[in-house]
């Protein structure tokens, strides 16, 4: 898969404080890429420096293969603070100052109200709108001139349960209508749900990058005793399919391969003569997984 975006060793300093330590990654056409990282992570400076509002210390990255700058920058569309609309104005008012911006034409409002499912509010005045419809109309405007690729940060922040959805269900929308999508969040449920590729920061530095199911995959556990602990010890040791054993307490933690289950671990223990006395498996949940990473 071609990629949208390259970034090659991006650092950012501010100071003595480094907000990004060469940072790299792609992110591959078509997707929906999550920059995942708790607050002061990196994250909204990377972006910053992606759209040419901030300059890195080092490193380089490419947009679209490698097209000049301003080019690139016409088919981006960007959400990264919140919106700025006057209150007084109705949506469709609102919307023709970005659309003068980027050349953009009466129908083109039309289209991008009708895409974010405000256009039955588009004589509505923008104070009128609840949280979430501000935040619909904000990407619609980010839609005007018909963007390849939409960059959002933190899309969902202060919106309650009904206003994250309506976004989640458009952000999967757009991009089944070709667009690729870069969102900045620290929300692991939101990058869960939503994305298919993210890289995840922390403190400036980039720990993981991938394919969403392959990064984020839960590691289960397998807690096993026996009578004999040392000779369960032993014969574990040598049990293939077997990535990882500790010892807590009483028990053995086992993480296991792909296909390596509580059944396999017992049938091998039965065959070398080993009787289990305590045999459980204990779900990681994903945030488990993130909160081990990022602390």
């Amino acid at each position: 898969m071609a990629a949208t975006l390259s970034i090659q060793q991006i650092s950012k300093s501010y100071g003595a404080i480094r907000a990004l330590n060469g940072v790299s990654f792609d992110v591959p056409e078509g997707s929906v890429f999550g920059v995942l990282g708790p607050n002061g992570s990196g994250k909204t400076t990377l972006l910053g420096i992606l759209l040419d509002v901030l300059v890195a210390n080092g490193g380089t990255y490419q947009w679209f293969g490698g097209i000049p700058a301003h080019e690139a920058r016409k088919k981006i569309g960007a959400l990264l603070e919140t919106p700025n609309f006057y209150h007084y104005l109705s949506a469709f008012d609102n919307l023709a100052i970005t659309a003068a911006i980027r050349g953009a034409g009466l129908e083109d409002r039309l289209e991008v109200l009708k895409i974010v499912g405000l256009l039955e509010r588009k004589d509505s005045k923008f104070q009128t709108y609840s949280l979430g419809m501000k935040q619909r109309l904000a990407i619609g405007a980010a839609l005007l001139g018909k963007p390849r690729v939409l960059v959002l940060d933190e899309p969902t922040n202060g919106l309650d349960p009904a206003g994250i959805a309506e976004i989640r269900e458009l952000i999967k929308q757009l991009n089944k209508q070709g667009i690729t999508i870069i969102i900045a969040s620290h929300l692991l449920d939101e990058i869960e749900k939503v994305c298919t590729h993210v890289a995840i920061l922390k403190r400036g530095e980039l720990l993981l990058t991938g394919d969403v199911n392959e990064v984020l995959i839960s590691e289960d556990q397998i807690e096993v005793a026996a009578g004999n602990m040392e000779a369960l010890l032993v014969a574990l040791h040598a049990m293939p399919g077997i990535n990882k054993l500790s010892r807590k307490e009483t028990v053995l933690q086992l993480a296991c391969a792909a296909g390596i289950g509580p059944y396999q671990v017992n049938e091998y223990c039965v065959g070398k003569g080993i009787i289990l006395t305590h045999l459980n498996l204990r779900k990681k949940s994903l945030e488990t997984k993130f909160m081990e990473l990022t602390n």
